[in-house]
C-alpha cells in the first residue's frame, strides 16, 4: 500500500510554517493517542502515521529531501517515529507537565492543587547615549529608569482596603480548566481568571487592580571602556516586579555611541585628520595631535610627505574591552592651503616657482 504524503496526513499545506506543523500534529497526537484509544488499531497506525510525517517535516533537512525527492528522499528515516513519540517538551510544549500526567493518571495521582502563583518579572531596556570619550574611558552614570513596583497601597494585592478576591467561579479558584474525554485529560488556564484562581472585584484606585504601579527607579550604571554602539549592558535584578510578589526580571542598558566631530572610530583604532601647512611637509617637522583622551601627542612629519598620507600613533585608540591594552590612532595629514598671502610670501612662492621651473602668477589660461 503505497503511503499517503505527509503533508496530506498532517492537514497542512506545502508551505506550512514550523509552528503550523507542530500544532497538527498535536491536534492528531491527542485524538489517536494509544492511551486514549485502548485496543483501537486504527487510531494506533494514525497516530503511528501522524508521528512519521511529523518527524520528517520538523526537521528542515528531511523536510527538503522529501520535497524534492518524496519518500525516496527520506527513505533512510522511515520506520524512526513508528513508536510512540517521546519528546513532549517540543510537542506539549504550552502545556504544565503536570497536568499532562494528571490527564493520563487522574488527579488522584498528582494529589495537587492550584494556588495563586508567583512569577518573574519582565526584562526591560533603556536607551543610553554616549559620547565618544565616555565609551574610551569608560563612566559611571545614574539614569533614571520607569518601571512598574509593588503597589504600596493595597500592598501588592490589587484589591481596595478591606477587601479581599473572590474565589473564580469558572475554575473554583484553581486557574485551571480541565478538558476530559474518556481516558485522556487536557488542563488548560481559566480564561476568566487568567490562571489566578481568584476575581478582583473591588480593585485598588491606586493600581486598578494590577497589584503595580509604575515609578522612576535611579540606578548607577558603570560603562566599562572600550564599550561601543549596539552594546547592551545587563544589569540582574532591575527590571519590573512581578506579579503576586515575583522576583524581578533584568534591565538591558542599550549603548549609542554619538558622532564625533574629530574622531572617527573602526573597531579600537581612532582615525583623525590634521591640516598641515605646504612648508611642513616640504622641510619635515614635528606637531602636535588632539587624542581621545582630551591631551596632545607629539607627531613627527617627515620631509617630503604627501597629502593624504597616514601615520600610526600606537596604543592612542580606544581600549580592548575587558581585555588589556589599546588599538591606535591614525592621524591623516591634509595639506592647508592658505587663502590669503603676503606680498613677501607671494614673492617667495614665485621664485621657489622659478627655480623648480614653473611659470605661476600669470593667471593661467582656460583649458577645454
Amino acid at each position: 500500500m503505497a503511503k499517503r504524503d505527509y503533508y496530506e496526513v498532517l492537514g497542512v499545506s506545502k508551505n506550512a510554517a514550523e509552528q503550523e506543523i507542530k500544532q497538527a500534529y498535536r491536534k492528531l497526537a491527542l485524538k489517536y493517542h494509544p492511551d486514549r484509544n485502548k485496543g483501537d488499531k486504527g487510531a494506533e497506525e494514525k497516530f503511528k502515521e501522524a508521528t512519521e510525517a511529523y518527524e520528517i517535516l520538523r526537521d528542515p533537512k528531511k523536510r527538503a529531501a522529501y520535497d524534492k525527492f518524496g519518500h525516496e528522499g527520506v527513505s533512510g528515516f522511515e520506520g524512526f517515529g513508528r513508536g510512540a513519540y517521546s519528546d513532549f517538551s517540543d510537542i506539549f510544549g504550552d502545556f504544565d507537565f503536570a497536568d499532562i500526567f494528571e490527564g493520563f493518571f487522574g488527579s488522584a495521582f498528582s494529589g495537587r492543587t492550584r494556588t495563586k502563583r508567583a512569577r518573574r518579572g519582565s526584562d526591560i531596556q533603556y536607551d543610553l547615549s554616549i559620547d565618544l570619550e565616555e565609551a574610551a574611558s569608560g563612566k559611571e552614570v545614574q539614569i533614571k529608569v520607569p518601571r512598574n513596583e509593588m503597589c504600596e497601597t493595597c500592598n501588592g494585592t490589587g484589591s481596595k482596603a478591606g477587601t479581599k478576591p473572590a474565589v473564580c467561579p469558572v475554575c473554583s479558584g484553581t486557574g485551571q480548566i480541565r478538558q476530559t474525554q474518556g481516558f485522556f485529560s487536557i488542563t488548560q488556564t481559566c480564561y476568566k481568571c487568567k490562571g489566578e484562581g481568584k476575581i478582583i472585584s473591588s480593585p485598588c484606585a491606586s493600581c486598578q487592580g494590577t497589584g503595580l504601579r509604575l515609578h522612576k527607579r535611579t540606578i548607577t550604571v558603570k560603562i566599562p571602556a572600550g564599550v561601543e554602539s549596539g552594546s547592551r549592558l545587563k544589569i540582574t535584578g532591575e527590571g519590573e516586579q512581578g506579579p503576586n510578589g515575583g522576583s524581578r526580571g533584568d534591565l538591558y542598558v542599550a549603548i549609542h555611541v554619538k558622532k564625533h566631530s574629530v574622531f572617527e572610530r573602526h573597531g579600537n583604532d581612532i582615525i583623525s585628520i590634521i591640516d598641515v601647512s605646504f612648508p611642513m611637509v616640504c622641510l619635515g617637522g614635528e606637531i602636535e595631535v588632539p587624542t581621545i583622551s582630551g591631551g596632545v601627542a607629539k607627531m613627527k612629519i617627515p620631509p617630503g610627505s604627501e597629502n593624504g598620507q597616514v601615520f600610526r600613533l600606537k596604543g592612542n585608540g580606544i581600549p580592548y574591552l575587558g581585555s588589556y591594552g589599546k588599538g591606535d590612532q591614525l592621524v591623516k595629514i591634509n595639506i592647508r592651503v592658505p587663502r590669503k598671502l603676503t606680498p613677501r610670501q607671494k614673492e617667495l612662492l614665485k621664485e621657489f616657482s622659478t627655480l623648480d621651473g614653473e611659470e605661476v602668477g600669470s593667471g593661467g589660461k582656460e583649458f577645454y
